[in-house]
């Protein structure tokens, strides 16, 4: 099973970015830790981070008919980008939104996710231990679908 997980704007600044809300664990980090759980878990995984809009719109195009599944946490994009929300419709791939704070109880304009209109899942809350959480239910969804298609 092959997943990408695509990160938007200033998540690479994990560790030093607002350590009291996103935590000192750096974006190499949570590199790690997603791959290291995709060896565990027998999964092709390739990770991707950009600040800039219409890169993570190639990023998610370029995931058609190539990846059975997308992580994405979409930064600030989240609550601004149709052109994501687009893409991800576009290519027709189960995706999960994952957010690394709980944005539900942050300011007012976080309340509001385009994203997730395009998504079978959002994750928030916790931590970078969200993206783990989303892989894991990212792959039993695609599982449970590919039974049901054969059924």
């Amino acid at each position: 099973m092959k997943i990408r997980v695509i990160n938007g704007p200033n998540i690479n600044m994990l560790g030093i970015r607002e350590p009291d809300i996103y935590g000192r664990t750096t974006y190499e980090d949570l590199v790690r830790l997603i791959e290291q759980h995709a060896k565990d878990t027998d999964t092709e995984v390739e990770v991707m981070q950009s600040n800039h809009e219409g890169d993570l719109v190639d990023m998610l195009q370029e995931c058609y008919r190539k990846v059975d599944g997308i992580v994405i946490n979409p930064g600030a994009y989240t609550h601004t980008s149709v052109a994501i929300l687009d893409a991800l419709k576009a290519v027709s791939i189960p995706a999960i939104e994952v957010h690394i704070s709980k944005v539900d109880e942050r300011e007012d304009f976080r309340q509001i996710s385009y994203i997730r209109k395009a998504c079978i899942e959002t994750i928030s809350g916790h931590g970078i231990n969200g993206y783990i959480k989303a892989m894991d239910h990212l792959k039993e969804h695609i599982l449970e679908n590919k039974q049901t298609d054969k059924a």
